[in-house]
């Protein structure tokens, strides 16, 4: 699949500019189906920005996060780029875009992406999630976390995901899912959103994860996107049997046009958010709002 920038071009133009035949992609607006022969990462408009090649079922996780205009908005694992940008081209050049990637090499990928993408209003940064956490405190409306994690949904495309494959590196990316959350949490105003998504079929690492998520985070609450309505509900039993997991979304490729995915959306209590408004005054009001003051940047 691919997605358009409308930051560069009005979909209905594209609909007459397109150069090889496509197909709407029904859980986002602006993501198509491409044929195999298209080849369209070849093509001038791909290196202008005006399209972002990316896997149809990675497009449902940042329509689940309903990026609007003038919103403060995080991707904690961001490389190489494909929900970033989809992040940044919603917020259509309002707001503040912080995407962040560990790994120095994937880190470059992912600014230029952002850049080819003519993203203006984004922050790109190599940070761990738990010095992040530190510097902004309470700071965004929405959170994505898209998880490193074993890649069982990849496995039809990838070969070298299932060579990489194991029990063990199962549970490894459970825990660290569990500490790049924790961190998430933190970053998420009162009344923010946050998604959590990865690319496996790892009852581990997605129901249980989610789990485990809401017994060390009570004030957050898993609810429904209207957007689950195209895919297959989580699964109770395959977590710690609580009714609420079946409002997580899983994504199989027998049952629709793309790869293996697991979505959660996840919203934090509004309670914090009042008391600040009720009490809060000058420099504690700007603690509320994740101010951190003009220290060595993150």
């Amino acid at each position: 699949g691919l997605r358009i920038n409308a930051l560069k071009i009005d979909p209905k133009a594209w609909q007459a500019l397109r150069p090889f035949p496509l197909e709407p992609v029904p859980w986002c607006p602006t993501g198509f189906y491409y044929s195999a022969d298209s080849r369209p990462g070849k093509h001038p408009y791909h290196a202008a920005g005006l399209y972002y090649i990316q896997e149809p079922s990675a497009m449902a996780a940042v329509e689940m996060l309903d990026v609007q205009p003038g919103e403060t908005v995080l991707d904690l694992a961001a490389a190489p780029g494909g929900k970033a940008t989809q992040a940044g081209a919603a917020l259509q050049g309002d707001g503040l875009l912080l995407v962040n990637e560990i790994h120095p090499g994937r880190a470059a990928v992912l600014a230029e992406n952002v850049e080819r993408f003519g993203i203006r209003n984004a922050v790109v940064t190599n940070e761990r999630p738990d010095r992040l956490a530190e510097r902004f405190p309470a700071f965004f409306d929405k959170i994505l976390v898209d998880a490193p994690c074993s890649g069982e949904g990849m496995f039809r495309k990838e070969p070298q995901a299932v060579e990489e494959w194991s029990p063990d590196n199962v549970r490894r990316c459970a825990s660290r899912q569990d500490a790049i959350l924790d961190e998430a949490a933190k970053m998420l105003k009162p009344g923010g959103k946050l998604v959590y998504s990865t690319c496996t079929f790892s009852p581990e690492e997605n129901e249980g994860t989610v789990a485990r998520f809401l017994d060390r985070h009570p004030d957050f609450q898993l609810v429904r996107h209207r957007l689950a309505a195209y895919f297959a509900p989580g699964r109770p039993d395959w977590g710690d049997g609580r009714p609420g997991l079946a409002d997580c979304v899983r994504i199989w490729p027998h049952r629709v046009r793309g790869e293996g995915h697991f979505v959660a959306l996840l919203v934090k209590s509004a309670e914090e958010e009042a008391c600040f408004g009720r009490h809060a005054t000058g420099s504690e009001n700007r603690r509320g709002q994740g101010w951190t003051g003009t220290g060595r940047s993150a």
